[in-house]
């Protein structure tokens, strides 16, 4: 049963120290060709740590966490990797996917209900805007929140700084990550049933992988940013 352990405990393959550096789209499929099988078991990880439904969000960050280890190229144990960031974040992340599907909820019922109304109104068109830029950003800041969560142990009035202002600096990565996921359920929708296994296998995975590889470099940027230094306290000398 070696082969069978080995399969979930080993290292994920690495890059050759002499391989030239490859940026955007052309490191993005070298990274899904060097590590799809990790990807499949990792999907598999995430639909079972999911079953519950409660521990979903908890799922989607141990994933998040292991997604950013491949883009970051560090060295993948991956059940080991997944069971410890599951029981590490599962509190936090309960409490912020509780609170990020609350706020898209809103955002999504304000869309149909202003929709609905703008077609004999044309005054809606107003908030309908507002609420369409308001619930996109909410959804960049999601994906923005939950890579920053797993690559810094920050507070949670800090994380939610940092994912706004990661936002508003680089939007369109997250967005072309978020549209990604949309053509991978698209897919799996327009084929079905050929791609019944589209799901099983590597939808939720690669998702995520795509969000972490799309965010990586905005988190990565708001993170160095050197943090809030408080004025320093007038000497006594200087109050005489």
């Amino acid at each position: 049963m070696q082969w069978l352990r080995d399969m979930w405990t080993k290292e994920g393959p690495g890059i050759p120290k002499d391989a030239p550096a490859k940026t955007g789209l052309a490191l993005f499929a070298d990274i899904l060709a060097r590590e799809w099988w990790e990807m499949v078991k990792l999907n598999i990880l995430f639909l079972l740590a999911s079953l519950l439904v409660v521990t979903l969000p908890a799922a989607l960050v141990a994933m998040a966490r292991v997604s950013v280890a491949l883009v970051e190229d560090r060295n993948t144990y991956l059940l080991r990797d997944f069971t410890e960031a599951f029981r590490r974040y599962f509190l936090r992340a309960t409490a912020w996917g509780l609170a990020m599907a609350g706020g898209l909820a809103i955002g999504v019922h304000a869309i149909i209900t202003y929709a609905a109304g703008a077609r004999d109104n044309l005054i809606l068109t107003a908030p309908l805007a507002i609420a369409l830029v308001a619930t996109a950003f909410l959804a960049v800041a999601a994906c923005h929140l939950i890579v920053l969560m797993v690559m810094r142990d920050l507070s949670a009035l800090r994380l939610l700084r940092l994912a706004a202002l990661a936002s508003l600096l680089r939007p369109l990565p997250a967005l072309a990550a978020l549209a990604f996921n949309a053509a991978l359920w698209l897919t799996h929708i327009l084929f079905y049933p050929v791609s019944v296994f589209m799901p099983a296998t590597f939808n939720f995975s690669l998702g995520m992988f795509a969000v972490a590889f799309g965010v990586h470099r905005a988190a990565v940027m708001v993170l160095d940013l050197p943090p809030h230094r408080k004025p320093h306290a007038p000497n006594a000398s200087q109050n005489n």
